[in-house]
């Protein structure tokens, strides 16, 4: 199809849109979707795409360059239309939008309110289960630290349900006075949850509260002669004491949750800042690096950009009662994504632009932690850009090997051969483009790195939606580059570059010194000589880092698999257990040694089970 009857084809198919709002997906020749947006008017949003313009940024320009096929979804309202873009876009990663990385979710606080005897957890998943969730925090170890001193102090409980479930006297923790065992009833609920609120207090921000509490309880204690009570009272509170003093507080009169968000970027990427602000203390602040993002290119509109950051960023993340934007986004678009922040909340939120003193204070913190974490950024990015030039130079490449596919085939005697994909793109992982692949032309028992290697490659191949890999290396040497040489070409893909890497022993001279040295070789179709790099190169901690990669995630699937038929395996041999038992089973536990650790009355709770089918399930496994 030519650019001009493709151009005429989409402007005839816009035509038909509604105008109602909703959201539309833009995709490629091969139907693969590049980008998810969302209109009041879809007729007249995605006609504006169509129109050639100067106005238009060169990102927008090569997106319209690329467009096949529109498709659209009508939804009942502008904000049902940015809640369905949100988890579009999760869902599919479209190119051309703007994504957050997933690789390192954010750490939280996480309150059960559905237990009967509350604890808290590290979480780094919202959801809307019941509980109760803080932060977000500076890093896991804030959050341990903080669980720590609060179970410590208003004594709440650290064991997992089932553990608690299967005690039938009281633990370590109660009998060194840090736990009050509401696993054996030494506290009523009410009692316990009573304590439990003191420390959600705290953890609201109402830090002054909860101290006043524990210093009157301290008080009475000390009054009553009971010292050894109030010593503990004491130490819990120097302990709350420490976490507070590791926060700055900006005003300690505000009582409501606060984001305030900065950025700063150019031609090579942008960075948005968010700093969290818990009742007028900074709890942390969070970088995120767009890539194809230019903030300062006066055609990339500030409303689309913006608006689509925090739609996606508080689609996974606690919304707090106000948001701090630097830039106006006009009545309009504020108003809107209020409505949609605040129906996803389930409680009022503001999004202010302002020049109060303390806005005003929190943006300029937002601004320089993002300027700080751009400075960062762009020297990694550029030390990854001079590997990666290392490579495409030594490998004789065309272009900059942007994407890499590292491939691994891992068995065990034999038996469950599998394959991981591993992708980097520039110069780092990119996990979302991980795949996992179990052989299925294999006989059982049999063991054939030919037909290993061309089963995996021919069924990447057949993912004409994944984008195209700049380089493929495979984990091994010269017979291992042979085969998926072969491969590639029996498929019509001798046009990617192809390379393997394996390691090499220095012998000889080094043996009877108990000496050895080990480097890792490169080996490229047709050339006899490998290719080293230095040890310390980028470009080789690049490549070393993928084949690591790729091994680690291969064996750890080829684990899963192995302790899964091992476990079924034993099931099997077990009388009485059916099909549906089984399966139950293995959903439940992961080995034989878990359901042996486990107790009778922990089986017999699971659907389908009694105590009599447990203690014969017990019996059976210990012989």
């Amino acid at each position: 199809m030519t650019k001009l009857g493709r151009l005429e084809n989409l402007k005839i198919l816009v035509k038909e849109f509604p105008t109602e709002p909703g959201v539309y997906l833009m995709k490629s020749q091969i139907e693969k979707i590049l980008y998810v947006g969302k209109a009041k008017n879809l007729r007249n949003r995605v006609r504006s795409y169509l129109l050639e313009s100067d106005g238009m940024s060169p990102k927008t320009k090569l997106l319209a360059s690329q467009i096949y096929q529109i498709e659209y979804i009508i939804t009942k309202s502008e904000v049902e239309a940015f809640l369905l873009e949100a988890s579009l876009i999760k869902k599919h990663r479209p190119k051309y939008n703007i994504r957050l990385k997933d690789d390192r979710s954010y750490p939280y606080i996480r309150a059960s309110m559905s237990d009967t005897f509350p604890r808290l957890y590290l979480s780094r998943k919202v959801e809307k289960n019941g509980s109760l969730y803080f932060g977000p925090f500076a890093s896991g170890f804030a959050v341990f630290e903080t669980i720590r001193i609060l179970n410590h102090v208003f004594q709440i409980r650290d064991c997992s349900d089932h553990f608690m479930k299967s005690r039938k006297r009281p633990c370590m923790t109660h009998q060194i006075g840090r736990c009050t065992a509401p696993c054996v009833s030494y506290i009523d609920e009410e009692t316990y949850r009573e304590s439990f609120k003191a420390a959600l207090l705290f953890l609201r921000g109402r830090d002054k509260t909860a101290i006043q509490v524990l210093t009157e309880k301290m008080t009475a204690a000390a009054r009553e002669e009971r010292f050894e009570v109030a010593a503990k009272l004491r130490d819990g509170i120097e302990g709350l004491r420490s976490v507070l003093q590791k926060q700055s507080v900006i005003n300690d009169r505000v009582t409501i949750d606060q984001d305030a968000i900065g950025f700063v970027g150019d031609e090579r990427g942008s960075l948005i800042e968010t700093v969290h602000v818990r009742s007028g203390r900074v709890m942390g602040s969070r970088p995120h690096f767009i890539g194809h993002l230019n903030v300062m290119d006066p055609k990339e509109d500030v409303r689309d950009w913006m608006s689509s950051f925090l739609n996606q960023y508080y689609s996974e993340n606690v919304i707090p009662d106000e948001i701090l934007i630097p830039i106006s986004l006009g009545d309009d678009i504020t108003k809107l994504l209020q409505a949609v922040l605040s129906e996803r909340a389930e409680k009022p939120i503001r999004i202010k632009f302002s020049a109060d003193s303390t806005s005003v204070k929190l943006l300029q913190m937002a601004e320089q932690n993002a300027k700080d974490h751009f400075r960062i950024q762009i020297e990694k990015s550029d030390l990854k850009g001079k590997g990666l030039e290392e490579i495409k130079r030594k490998f004789d490449l065309d272009k900059l090997p942007i994407r890499i596919e590292c491939f691994d085939i891992s068995h065990f005697q034999g038996q469950e051969t599998v394959a991981s994909q591993v992708v980097f793109e520039e110069g780092v992982p990119s996990k979302e483009n991980y795949r996992l692949y179990k052989m299925r032309t294999l006989d059982e028992g049999a063991v054939d790195d030919y037909k290993s290697m061309k089963e995996v490659l021919e069924r990447r191949m057949k993912h004409t939606e994944y984008d195209e890999p700049d380089l493929i290396l495979i984990d091994g040497g010269k017979g291992q580059l042979k085969i998926a040489s072969e491969v590639l070409k029996e498929l019509g893909r001798s046009d990617i570059p192809l390379a393997s890497i394996a390691k090499a022993r220095t012998t000889g001279e080094f043996q009877d010194a108990e000496v050895s040295a080990t480097e890792e070789r490169f080996f490229l179709p047709g050339r006899l000589k490998p290719i080293v790099f230095a040890p310390y190169s980028e470009a080789f901690r690049i490549l070393v880092s993928l084949r690591d990669e790729a091994h680690r995630f291969a064996i750890s699937f080829h684990r899963k698999l192995r302790e899964a038929s091992g476990l079924e395996g034993v099931l099997d041999t077990i009388s009485g257990l059916g099909q549906v038992r089984r399966k139950k089973l293995m959903e439940e536990f992961e080995t034989v040694d878990a359901i042996r650790a486990a107790t009778v009355d922990q089986i017999a709770e699971i659907k389908g089970f009694n105590k009599t089918i447990a203690e014969h399930l017990l019996e059976e496994l210990k012989k």
